[in-house]
C-alpha cells in the first residue's frame, strides 16, 4: 500500500452497502454467476415463491412466460403478496417483500411449513438485478400494482382494478449493465424447474 493510500485510509473510507446495493455490487454472492446460470436462477427465485404457495396448498396453477424482449412473466393463482401497510417499516407489506433483503413470510412459522428459495433474498434480489420489474397482486378483490427500477420503487403500491381472483404476476427484464454475457433466456434450462 503506498504512503499516500496509507494516509488517505481512515473512518470515511469504510462503506456499509445496503442490502439492494450490496446484491448489485456483489451478484454473484447471491446467484452464483451473472452468466447464463445466474440469469437462469432468476426465474426459478421468483418460481419457488410461487411453488411455496401450491406447497401450503393455496396454488394450482404457476405459468413462466419469456417474452418478446427477454423479461419474464411468472403468474401464479396463490393468495397473493399481502399489499397492507407493514407496521415496521411503514409501506406495504409488497413493497417490502420486493425491496428488503431478509423480507418474506418464510420466517414465519404459521405462513409456511416447506419453502424453497433463498428466504427471504430471492424476489428482492432478483428486483434489485433487474433494469425493471412490475408486481401485479389479485388480492382482497383488488388488483395491486408496484413497478421498479433496479430494485427501487417507482410509485408506492397502488390499486389498479377490481378481480374476483387471487394470485401474484411478477414480470422482469435482467439489468443488461449486470448480465454482460447474455440476457437471452433458453427454454431448455427453464424445462429444469
Amino acid at each position: 500500500m503506498s504512503e499516500e493510500n496509507k494516509k488517505n485510509y481512515g473512518a470515511d473510507s469504510i462503506q456499509a452497502l445496503e442490502g439492494m446495493e450490496h446484491v448489485r455490487m456483489r451478484p454473484s454472492m447471491y446467484i452464483g454467476d451473472v452468466g447464463v446460470r445466474g440469469l437462469h436462477h432468476l426465474v426459478y427465485e421468483v418460481v419457488d415463491n410461487s411453488i411455496d404457495e401450491a406447497l401450503a396448498g393455496h396454488c394450482d396453477n404457476i405459468e413462466v412466460i419469456i417474452n418478446e424482449n427477454n423479461s419474464i412473466t411468472v403468474t401464479d393463482d396463490g393468495r397473493g403478496i399481502p399489499v397492507g401497510i407493514h407496521k415496521k417499516e411503514g409501506v406495504s407489506a409488497l413493497e417490502v417483500v420486493m425491496t428488503k433483503i431478509g423480507a418474506g413470510g418464510k420466517f414465519d412459522k404459521d405462513s409456511y411449513k416447506v419453502s424453497g428459495g433463498l428466504h427471504g433474498v430471492g424476489v428482492s434480489c432478483v428486483n434489485a438485478l433487474s433494469d425493471h420489474l412490475k408486481a401485479t397482486v389479485h388480492r382482497d378483490g383488488k388488483i395491486w400494482e408496484q413497478e421498479y427500477e433496479r430494485g427501487k420503487s417507482l410509485y408506492p403500491v397502488k390499486a389498479v382494478g377490481d378481480t374476483d381472483k387471487t394470485g401474484t404476476v411478477v414480470t422482469f427484464l435482467p439489468d443488461r449493465s449486470i448480465f454482460q454475457q447474455t440476457t437471452t433466456y433458453s427454454m431448455i434450462l427453464l424445462q429444469i424447474v
